[in-house]
């Protein structure tokens, strides 16, 4: 018999360790911590271990990503609370922009619209919007995350430095009984020296919703 005979046996009649009892405490077994020799139950002791080791390092981790997660959208939640708060229109953009930069604590935030009211037309969130960007906001089904590859959006935040970079896209709101969001009139850009702030890798869920937040309280200043 091989060893594959000897481990189907043993899978098909488990009753032969009843029945040869003795045979579990003379069985030694290398340890691959001490390298000493350890009986079978020692081995399966050593094997629950650290197996249990690897739940608890699980279970830590998702413990780790459920705080993140809910100081993110105590954080979202604050932000949104400044926008309800703002009642001048001139005042709504900044309060977007600065909001974000210090409630989410991110190096460089930029803003930029088009498409608005006359009434909105000198303020400099509304100044400087070519057709290359508006174009390229349009084309932005999702929200983009990633290193800072020469995009010309990364120049609205005037900073040298800027390694990666968020990118959003604000739409009108969807009318009622429309599905979809409307034509694209701005986009958010966020920057960071840091090239792991904003990577490929990470999840855009919270940056698609404030998207949608700011594209909803600022759908007020279009013409």
């Amino acid at each position: 018999m091989n060893a594959q005979d000897v481990a189907a046996y043993l899978q098909s009649n488990p009753q032969f360790f009843e029945d040869h009892a003795e045979l579990l405490a003379t069985v030694q077994l290398t340890s691959p911590h001490s390298h000493r020799a350890v009986s079978l139950q020692e081995r399966q002791m050593e094997i629950l271990r650290e197996k249990n080791k690897g739940l608890e390092l699980k279970l830590a981790d998702l413990v780790r990503h459920g705080h993140e997660n809910d100081r993110t959208q105590q954080r979202l939640h604050d932000w949104q609370l400044r926008l309800l708060a703002e009642a001048d229109s001139h005042a709504l953009p900044y309060a977007v922009q600065d909001g974000l930069q210090q409630v989410f604590d991110v190096p460089a935030v930029a803003l930029r619209l088009w498409a608005v009211g006359e009434n909105f037309a000198h303020m400099e969130v509304a100044q400087a919007a070519s057709d290359d960007l508006r174009l390229f906001a349009e084309g932005l089904r999702a929200p983009y995350c990633g290193p800072n590859s020469g995009f010309e959006a990364a120049a609205l935040l005037e900073r040298d430095d800027i390694a990666s970079l968020a990118m959003v896209t604000l739409r009108a709101p969807a009318r009622a009984g429309e599905e979809g969001a409307g034509p694209a009139f701005g986009l958010l850009v966020l920057g960071s020296p840091e090239t792991r702030r904003f990577h490929e890798g990470m999840g855009t869920a919270y940056l698609a919703q404030i998207g949608e937040v700011a594209g909803a309280a600022l759908n007020r200043l279009r013409d």
